[in-house]
């Protein structure tokens, strides 16, 4: 694994799988992310939080945690295989995660959701098999 890191930010390529991914946040807001090489490329250990995670935020989520004290912390798993893709990662956590009918109702209304939605429906049908 190649790992790239700022401040409140981090990226890795994992040549097993040849994916890329990154993570930018902390208590208040987490967000990880799977990349482009493209993207990984324009990530540099300089960059402040905000310029690298305007770049990640162009690339698919696959979690976030929210705390911000505008209402109740809450969690939203957009591809449940992170914690195996992106074992690095340091996740921050909420009790509250969003339900899988939830979240696929999210992404399916949710234009800036698109990318995960061939990955939710298999999941789903998958699910509605069991």
């Amino acid at each position: 694994m190649i790992f790239k890191k700022g401040f409140c930010w981090k990226a890795c390529f994992d040549s097993n799988n040849g994916r890329y991914f990154g993570e930018h946040g902390g208590i208040q807001e987490y967000y990880l992310f799977e990349i482009t090489k493209e993207m990984f490329d324009r990530l540099d250990k300089k960059m402040t939080e905000s310029d690298a995670s305007s770049i990640m935020h162009e690339g698919r989520r696959m979690y976030m945690s929210v705390n911000d004290r505008c209402g109740p912390p809450y969690t939203i798993v957009f591809d449940d295989d992170y914690e195996k893709l992106c074992p690095w990662a340091d996740v921050v956590k909420s009790e509250t995660v969003w339900s899988d009918e939830l979240t696929d109702t999210a992404v399916e209304l949710i234009e800036s959701e698109k990318d995960n939605r061939e990955q939710r429906r298999k999941k789903r049908e998958a699910r509605s098999k069991e």
